[in-house]
């Protein structure tokens, strides 16, 4: 069995997609893509297909992409089905920026829906807008990936860096210049071509002192 959630409800190009396996009482369930807005309703979907006298619910979180918000009301719609249906319930294998949002949620990424509160939990509307904000970021970071790969090739031509080398320098000249990675970036790749106009003062003097720092200046 599975269901996906229209391209149109994500406006992303990996919509949600959710498969289901039940065998010998079990129920392994695979979302593939991300967790936003419609997430739930693809869940909704997959959750009322189950037969009924399932001895246990397993999700395995695996190849889930991205998630914001909306993947919190994910996990209530999976944990409140559980508890309705007397049934145990895990999601497990959550990687790189779906598990940050999990601990910025104050929740364990090893066990979700079932990490004990925290002795002095964080209001839940700060947690979530702390979560957004971080998620927003991310999504800008995305976006603006292409002129960062442009960019790192060209410290990797000019100076001999690795990629992970040329990503820190590029974090790093961003940090002392007080300036956006992505303006960084598209300045560095500007000022390559020939004829380019070069980078303001202030990222000149920060990208040569990150490159003082790792021994490449």
């Amino acid at each position: 069995m599975t269901s996906a959630v229209p391209a149109r409800l994500t406006g992303s190009p990996t919509p949600l997609v959710i498969e289901c396996h039940v065998e010998a009482g079990r129920a392994l369930i695979v979302p593939r893509g991300e967790l936003v807005h419609g997430c739930t309703v693809v869940l909704a979907e997959t959750l009322a297909g189950l037969p009924a006298g399932l001895a246990r619910i397993d999700l395995d979180m695996a190849r889930v992409e991205f998630m914001d918000a909306a993947g919190l009301h994910f996990l209530d719609l999976l944990s409140g089905h559980g508890h309705r249906q007397s049934v145990p319930v895990t999601a497990v294998n959550w990687n790189r920026q779906p598990r940050r949002v999990l601990e910025l949620a104050g929740l364990d990424p090893e066990d979700p829906l079932h990490t004990p509160p925290p002795r002095v939990p964080a209001p839940r509307a700060e947690r979530v807008h702390v979560l957004e904000a971080e998620v927003e970021q991310l999504r800008q970071a995305i976006a603006s990936r292409p002129v960062i790969d442009q960019a790192r090739g060209v410290l990797m031509a000019l100076h001999a860096v690795t990629p992970d080398e040329a990503w820190h320098i590029l974090r790093e000249t961003s940090q002392l210049s007080n300036t956006k990675l992505r303006t960084v970036a598209e300045t560095l790749t500007a000022g390559a071509g020939s004829g380019g106009p070069p980078p303001p003062p202030e990222i000149r003097a920060a990208l040569r002192t990150a490159l003082v720092r790792r021994g490449r200046a």
